[in-house]
């Protein structure tokens, strides 16, 4: 009938396998350790060069802004009464403008809605963005459309003929 005092695993001492059972019970963990670090770390690097690209692509690239307080945004002599000019100040752009009386202004020309562009509409005599009837007074105020705040206003000086615009 065999061994009835036979007990699992190769615990017996009289177990003619015994030693070889207790080296496979050795060796084992190791291999199962090994290969369970290599399952698990080139499942976590599958994740990451998954994940990675998508992260950095959904993330805006962090963009240094210049730290330009001043621009020469053009020439007295080439903007003329009741006309507006589009310059560009740092990385935004900017709008300047000289009203009937002669009188030069300067203001961001990103709306305060969605930042869209604005242009200066003479014949009305009103700052337009086309985006979505956003309108603004000569003052930069907002007057109508969905715009929930004024315009940025620069400062406007003129050295010759040249109109520099600064923050303020």
């Amino acid at each position: 009938m065999g061994n009835v005092n036979h007990k699992k695993n190769g615990e017996c001492e009289n177990c003619p396998n015994r030693a070889a059972t207790a080296e496979r019970a050795i060796e084992n963990p190791g291999r199962r350790r090994f290969l369970n670090y290599l399952l698990g770390t080139s499942f976590g690097a599958t994740l990451v060069a998954i994940f990675y690209p998508i992260i950095r692509f959904i993330t805006p690239p962090e963009v240094i802004e210049a730290a330009q307080n001043s621009v020469v945004a053009g020439k007295v002599s080439e903007l003329a009464a009741n006309s507006g000019k589009i310059f560009k100040f740092g990385n935004k752009p900017g709008l300047i403008l000289r009203t009937s009386s002669g009188e030069v202004k300067a203001f961001s020309a990103v709306c305060t809605h969605l930042d869209c562009i604005v242009q200066y509409q003479p014949e009305s005599k009103q700052i337009w963005c086309a985006c979505h009837n956003g309108q603004y007074n000569l003052n930069g105020q907002n007057i109508g459309g969905p715009p929930p705040r004024p315009l940025e206003e620069y400062i406007v000086n003129t050295r010759g003929d040249e109109i520099i615009v600064s923050k303020g």
